[in-house]
Formats: structure tokens, sequence, C-alpha cells
């Protein structure tokens, strides 16, 4: 099984490719199963070193279960054992949670991606309780936490991290975004799970923890790896120099949303379709349209999306490997 110490480099998230009438509310078999195989191949060829499917930005919550199989399947089948996988399970509840954990167990997946069950908010003990209930049943699964405090009304405090890592020995890592009490958290847990961040705020783990900072997520990777998987290479040769360069140019390519994943209401309410509308102006993968309800995206919010895709686009046109641009759209005299 994945232990923390396992956890490096950059986790590619990707939305689950949708077929053109997949926002249709009785659509069946939604899962474009052809561009699902074309981008994981070329995720794991442009320097994806894990993955991580089956989350928000890949619709569990709104796929069937004929579609999370068939997409579940065609993931770990292509990935092929060549990255360690991560499979979303979350669900409703606790008996669909194991079912679909016993589900891609069976296939070969590495682990999971795993939040709380979403009816009624958890206590800290029903929490603890329910990860060291998964540890028990599936004790060769890998999981990761879901950290997602809005999503699942639970505050992920230090006293759950503290419990889960006693109770939950298969929890070895964490999908979180706050650096705060960060070095806490890794105290508390006696450094058995990789608390994993996104590209957006890596460096600021990496700043407070850098031993422990092994690894970053991002469903920007739809967009194309290359700039979150060149910061994570700079972090590894603690080259200074360059995580300065590249934080600068993935915050440049993500401004226009800033807006948006600053305020958690927004975000909450167009998380998908900003993912997916800054994928498809990108142009290194289809994801296809947005599934039943969330398909509405006011054209204030997806041009922002948008020009976030074309600036991401730009940034990977330009480099050129080993933290070499040709030109650097971010500074004010890119243009001239």
């Amino acid at each position: 099984m994945l232990t923390a110490n396992d956890i490096s480099g950059m986790y590619a998230i990707i939305a689950t490719p949708a077929t053109p009438d997949a926002d249709r509310l009785n659509a069946t078999n939604t899962v474009d199963l052809d561009e699902s195989e074309r981008l994981i191949n070329n995720l794991i060829r442009d320097g994806a070193t894990g993955l991580i499917v089956l989350g928000t930005t890949g619709e569990c919550a709104t796929l069937s279960e004929a579609d999370y199989e068939a997409f579940a399947t065609c993931v770990i089948e292509t990935v092929a054992a060549r990255v360690p996988t991560f499979v979303g399970a979350t669900a409703m509840g606790g008996h669909q949670i194991a079912q679909r954990l016993k589900f891609i167990q069976e296939r070969g997946a590495d682990g999971t991606l795993l939040g709380l069950p979403m009816w009624q908010p958890a206590t800290t003990k029903m929490a603890v309780d329910f990860y060291g209930a998964v540890s028990d049943a599936f004790p060769d699964l890998a999981v990761m936490v879901y950290a997602n405090q809005r999503a699942f009304r639970f505050p992920f405090d230090p006293e759950f991290w503290a419990a889960v890592a006693k109770a939950a020995p298969t929890v070895t890592s964490a999908k979180y975004s706050k650096a705060a009490g960060l070095p806490e958290l890794i105290e508390a847990t006696g450094g058995k799970i990789n608390f994993v961040p996104n590209e957006m705020v890596v460096h600021k783990f990496y700043d407070l923890a850098p031993e422990s900072t092994t690894a970053c997520w991002a469903t920007a990777s739809g967009m194309n790896p290359t700039p979150a998987v060149a910061l994570m290479q700079a972090i590894a040769t603690r080259n200074q120099d360059a995580i300065d360069l590249m934080v600068e140019a993935i915050a440049w390519a993500n401004e226009p949303i800033g807006s948006m994943v600053a305020n958690p209401e927004l975000f909450a309410h167009y998380n998908i379709q900003m993912e997916k509308t800054r994928i498809n102006a990108a142009g290194y993968s289809n994801s296809g349209p947005v599934r039943p309800p969330y398909q509405d995206f006011p054209e204030e919010f997806a041009s922002q999306a948008r020009e976030c895709g074309r600036r991401w686009a730009q940034v990977c046109a330009s480099y050129q490997g080993d933290f070499v641009f040709t030109t650097r759209p971010w500074e004010p005299d890119a243009a001239a």
C-alpha cells in the first residue's frame, strides 16, 4: 500500500470527459472513453507522476453508476500500473461508498480520493469512525482524504487529523489547500499523512515544511501538466530561482479566475463549470459539456475561465524545458 513517503511529484486531477449529449438529463453512456484514454496517456507522457479521478472536477456526484464504473475501469486499465492512481468513491452514504471501493480495488486502483458521506454532516467521532471502518474493510487501499470543508460541512480540524492518523492506518495522504497550521498538522499526525496542496499554493507549503512537501495536485493538468510538473521538479531540486519563475508563470495564467477562486460561495456554485470551460479553452484535452444540473455558467465568469485557458496554453507553448521560456508573457514587456 502507498505510504505518505510514496506520494511525490505532480498528481493530475482530470475531468471525466463527456460525450456531446451528456448535458441532457436523460442521457446515458456519457463518458467519452476514447478521449479519456488519450488524455491519460498524454498526461503520463508529459510528466504526471500520479493520477486522481472522480472528485468534484471529475463529476463523481453526477455520474450514473454505470458511467462511474465504465470510467473507473477505463482509467485503471489505461494507466496499467505506470503511475499511482487514486479513484474517487465519495457518495451519499457508507454502503454505496463500500461498493465503489470494492469495485475499484478489484480492478487494481492504488488508492481512493475519499470524502465523507454527503447527506448528513458528521461529528468528529463519526468522521474518524468512518475512515477507521474504511481502513478495516479495505486494508490494502490507500486513502487520500478529500478535505473540502465546505463540500462536506466538516472542519477537518487538528483534532480530526490527530485522531484519524491513529484510527485509520490506510489514510496516508490528504487533498489539502491551506498552508496555515501545516507544521502543527504534520506533528499531530506523526508524519503519517502527506498533506498534498494544489499547484497554486504548493510553494507556500514548501516554505513551511520543505522536507514533507513532496507532491502537488493540479486540476490545471487537463489544460496541460507542464507548468505544474516543472514547478514540482524545481521544488524537488531545491532550485529557488526556478520555483519563483514557475510560481509567477502559474499565477499569471490563473489570474483571470482569481475572483472566483477567492470567493468560497461563488467557487462552490461554479467549480465544475469553471474547470471544464478553461480546460476546453486551453486545447490540450476535450472535457465535453457539464453534466446536469450544473450547466449554468454566466458569461462574465465563462469569459474569465476561457482567458485562463488561453493564458495557460500560452505559458505551455513558450516553455522550452529546464525552466527556459522563449517568451515570458507574464512580464510587462512581453508584448513589446
